[in-house]
């Protein structure tokens, strides 16, 4: 059934509309967002199943919380907001895990001089982050994406895959932005090293040595 609501309606106006009890503006609103919502769980949890479990729930669960909605975040924000944490919810699920904020697990501590140092030196034009939408390599990073700890892998997929700010990111995973900067570095750089093994150069592997001499 079409919507009598254009592409450029702007989402605020949308909200308000349905607010006001008309379900034809959210449906305008799920019509646009579901494929990214379904894409961020996908990648988050890397099944179809549980990916299109978390797409219903997150429409659901807007429509119920919609008057909730302040404007003080954009919707799209807030949206996959509520996506990312349906999500977490599956992944501590599958490990047994209580239902915490992943900013308990900090990093901004330690700051960027915690990062390591890569192993392998990249000579490529693009980053991880740029390289993520090249379909010839998109089946490597994936596999890379899924060797990450899931506290980065997370953080790269909102920042980088999905587009949204650092602030943005911040606000879809609870963490404060010192956190987020701190592990998109560390996802893009362990990205960087995995993909470099697959298609760098073995000649400009540095060899590091971890032990003193006598």
């Amino acid at each position: 059934m079409c919507v009598p609501f254009s592409t450029e309606t702007p989402d605020g106006q949308l909200v308000q509309i349905a607010k006001a009890g008309d379900l034809a503006a959210f449906e305008a609103l799920t019509d646009r967002y579901e494929q990214r919502v379904y894409s961020l769980a996908l990648r988050m949890l890397r099944q179809e199943q549980d990916a299109e479990d978390v797409m219903q729930q997150t429409f659901l669960s807007a429509l119920e919380h919609l008057d909730g909605f302040r404007g003080e975040s954009s919707f799209s924000t807030w949206l996959l907001r509520i996506a990312a944490h349906e999500a977490l919810k599956i992944i501590r699920k599958r490990k047994g895990l209580v239902t915490v904020s992943l900013e308990e697990t900090t990093e901004e501590r330690g700051g960027y001089e915690s990062v390591p140092h890569p192993e392998y030196i990249a000579d490529w034009r693009q980053s991880p982050e740029q390289l993520v939408h090249k379909n010839e390599i998109q089946r490597l990073l994936d596999e890379a994406l899924a060797k990450l700890d899931e506290k980065h892998r997370l953080v790269f997929l909102v920042r980088d895959v999905e587009g949204l700010s650092v602030k943005e990111t911040a606000e879809v995973l609870d963490l404060s932005e010192a956190n987020v900067k701190v592990r998109l570095l560390r996802a893009r750089l362990q990205l960087r090293e995995h993909l470099t093994q697959t298609l760098g150069d073995p000649a400009t592997r540095l060899i590091r040595s971890h032990d003193h001499a006598p």
